[in-house]
């Protein structure tokens, strides 16, 4: 049925429209500020949670005909027959559903803009117009990562032989884009200078404690000769590329004035120790780079002398030579530990980690339950990844692998063994790291769920998308249970709906997390939610518990076919979604990469899923895939 606009608003918006007959370049100069003030693009971009719609804004830096010509492409959300009645006015004001809600008032100016606009389109455009905008992939530029406190780890102990693990005295790392090697975060403070310069004579001395034990001097004298060599040999280990003329001779000084010990200290605070170079000014060095950038990426350390060899020899100049090396490298025990690392991130442990629970409601909590909750979804994505199997079933998995503590949280049959393959039956709806309980504790309170922090985890974590933010100063309160009115939280959290602020964020979010509610705060089911209240004098009555029925019918705004009502139905939803195995892609290209995928990369992100896609979603072919395509990105 079609929704008619308020007599009053309607006269009110003819008014108001703009007089003037406008040109294609009404869009940049008068249309676009519209949109940018009701953030439109926060939604409809490509990590917004309408990216799949027919409005969708395009990235990176735009020249005003290029603005133009996505301003003439809105003439498919336009109604010929009746331009009042175009989507392009009656989505932003919400006079039809909007996930958004409201972005634009009703009989507005800028609802007058927007209406000028649609009346442009219907007069200079046809249904079969296309106004295409080239796909904007841009020059690589240099690009310089800091060793992550892992990746210094790694490299010491590959390097010098020492397992110390030095850097976990660093300062901790902060979680950009969902992860903690993103390189806008890696600057180096003053307390990092000075642990890096601590960390390095301490890892000098004990490599020549007693003498040269590890083997690490290749001649037995104190000559130049003996230090150029050890110089050329350990700083092209140390600098992952051979070192120039004027560096040799600086550290042959250092060797001169107390010899390899102090030429390990100086090496191990270069920056060419501690940064990353990708895509460098120096066109012999690139093939070293390419090396570097496979096995940070697969092993989070060094490249080995294998690499090494392959850069040298010229091999690592083609997609082929990238492979071939790729798959060697995913055969040693280091890929696993790097996957390992990539799932402890994007799943956020820490989250549970550093989580309470409340000890009255949940005695069963401990630190060693909370470790047997992120085991199960470490033993989950290394069955999936190295046994090559569908990894969607991350979503889907109708089995888990449990402790003991953990198969009497969930109500199933113990496991031979500890973290054994077992089947979930129907009944407990569980499915996939939906149904885990790394998942439904980490995104709840102390003592009570949180459907907005669940449903959020998903689009942020399992969709890439981005959610707008809550506008400042928001009161994010929620109505208190009384005894003379409990609810539930979808009860409580109707108040959102009633702010049109808060309602188009919480639209998007707390339906997906009404599908999780049967599910308590550390993951174990209830039928039920029961809420007790106790008088605040013991003289004045007994505790009373009500039990209330939970209604857990969720969806996914945005998403066609989407309702659910537990995890295992949601898991299968996610499992078949195009978006949600995009995102796969996606977080595993921004962990590699060190950032946000932008613009220029889409050529490399759809190529690598087209690669994930055919495979059967094999997690390992996604891995050599982005890395070939990332160091020689596809022409389309």
């Amino acid at each position: 049925m079609r929704t008619a606009i308020p007599f009053l608003a309607f006269l009110l918006l003819a008014a108001q429209k703009d007089p003037r007959a406008p040109g294609p370049e009404y869009f940049s100069s008068q249309v676009l500020p519209v949109l940018h003030k009701a953030n439109c693009e926060g939604c409809h971009s490509g990590g917004g949670v309408a990216a799949g719609t027919r409005l969708r804004f395009p990235e990176g830096e735009l020249s005003k005909d290029e603005w133009t010509r996505f301003g003439l492409s809105m003439h498919t959300l336009v109604n010929r027959a009746d331009p009042g009645q175009s989507v392009l006015l009656h989505k932003p004001t919400k006079r039809v559903a909007h996930s958004g809600g409201q972005r634009i008032a009703p009989g507005s100016a800028d609802e007058a803009v927007l209406r000028t606009w649609v009346d442009y389109l219907v007069s200079n455009t046809k249904p079969g117009d296309k106004f295409e905008i080239a796909e904007r992939r841009g020059v690589a530029k240099p690009v310089l990562r800091r060793l992550t406190n892992t990746q210094y780890n790694n490299t010491v102990r590959d390097l010098l032989g020492d397992d110390t693990r030095m850097a976990e005295q660093f300062p901790p790392e902060d979680f950009v884009n969902g992860f903690r090697n993103q390189f806008q975060s890696q600057s180096v403070s003053p307390m990092l200078a000075e642990a890096y310069a601590s960390g390095a004579e301490k890892l000098a001395k004990s490599a020549f404690r007693g003498g040269d034990t590890r083997g690490l001097v290749p001649c037995k004298d104190t000559t130049p000769a003996c230090g150029g060599k050890f110089i050329r040999d350990f700083g092209k280990k140390a600098f992952r590329r051979p070192l120039a003329a004027n560096e040799e001779a600086r550290y042959l000084k250092l060797w001169v004035l107390g010899g390899a010990q102090m030429v390990v200290e100086g090496m191990l605070q270069s920056p060419n120790f501690l940064l990353r170079t990708e895509n460098g000014a120096e066109p012999a060095w690139r093939p070293f780079e390419t090396a570097s950038r496979l096995s940070y990426a697969l092993w989070n350390s060094m490249p080995d002398a294998e690499l090494f060899r392959a850069a040298a020899a010229g091999e690592l100049a083609s997609t082929a030579g990238v492979e071939k090396q790729a798959r060697r490298m995913l055969r040693d025990a280091r890929a696993r530990s790097t996957v390992d690392e990539f799932t402890t991130e994007w799943m956020r442990f820490d989250r549970l980690m550093g989580a309470v629970k409340e000890r009255a409601s949940f005695p069963m909590y401990t630190p060693e339950l909370a470790v047997a909750m992120t085991e199960e979804t470490r033993k989950l994505v290394e069955h999936l990844v190295w046994n090559n199997q569908n990894f969607m079933e991350l979503y889907s998995a109708d089995y888990a692998f449990v402790s003991t503590t953990l198969a009497k949280l969930y109500g199933v049959p113990e496991p031979g063994t500890e973290f054994a393959k077992v089947k979930l039956p129907d009944e407990t709806e569980r499915a996939g790291v939906l149904g885990q309980a790394l998942f439904l504790a980490a995104t709840a309170k102390p003592a009570e769920t949180s459907p907005t922090a669940r449903g959020l985890f998903v689009r942020e974590q399992f969709l890439c998308q981005e959610v707008p933010q809550p506008p400042p100063g928001v009161n994010a309160n929620l109505p208190l249970n009384t005894k003379e009115r409990p609810m539930t939280n979808r009860e409580r959290l109707a108040v959102h709906l009633s702010n049109d602020s808060c309602a188009s964020c919480h639209t998007l979010i707390d339906p997906i997390g009404f599908g999780f509610e049967k599910f308590d705060a550390v993951g174990q089911r209830r039928e039920k939610l029961k809420i007790t209240f106790t008088p605040e004098r013991k003289d004045k009555g007994k505790p009373e518990t009500v039990a209330l029925d939970f209604d857990t019918s969720g969806h996914i705004a945005g998403a066609p076919n989407s309702a659910f009502r537990s995890p295992r139905e949601l898991g299968t939803i996610l499992a078949g979604n195009k978006q949600c195995q995009e995102c796969v892609v996606k977080q595993l290209f921004r962990y590699y990469q060190g950032r946000m995928e932008k613009a220029g990369d889409a050529a490399v992100i759809r190529r690598s899923f087209e690669d994930f896609q055919k495979s059967g979603y094999h997690f390992q072919e996604l891995m050599v895939s982005l890395l070939k395509w990332s160091v020689f990105p596809p022409e389309s």
